[in-house]
């Protein structure tokens, strides 16, 4: 089995910063794509960023704020939050690829997810 436990989520204030942390547990390799999609309140999933390896994937919303990582040796992902803002507010959710590559689509079944952790940026 595969699992994915994210961690890290909290209520901040704008400008805050955050690190949201994702252990995996079981068939992962470091040939795998993982990384974060995002659900705000009324919003569908959204993509976020990703860890691939030959780089890296960010949205256009997040780009040099938030920053994505990996620790090979312990299947964990990490994405660090930096000057959130009040539309960062969403549910975080890890998601882990099957075959090696992910699709920066959330409907595209082609991932484990975790279980989400929620992120709220007051004003």
């Amino acid at each position: 089995q595969v699992q994915l436990e994210e961690s890290g989520g909290g209520l901040v204030q704008a400008g805050d910063s955050l690190r949201l942390s994702c252990a995996a547990s079981g068939r992962i390799f470091s040939s795998n794509t993982m990384g974060w999609f995002r659900q705000a309140p009324g919003k569908e999933r959204e993509f976020v960023a990703a860890i691939r390896w030959s780089g890296t994937d960010y949205a256009d919303s997040v780009k040099g704020r938030f920053t994505i990582s990996r620790d090979n040796a312990k299947n964990t992902v990490y994405l660090q939050m930096n000057s959130l803002k009040p539309e960062d507010t969403a549910v975080y959710s890890c998601a882990a690829s099957i075959s090696g590559t992910m699709s920066r689509n959330p409907k595209y079944n082609d991932k484990y997810w975790g279980q989400g952790t929620q992120v709220t940026v007051s004003s």
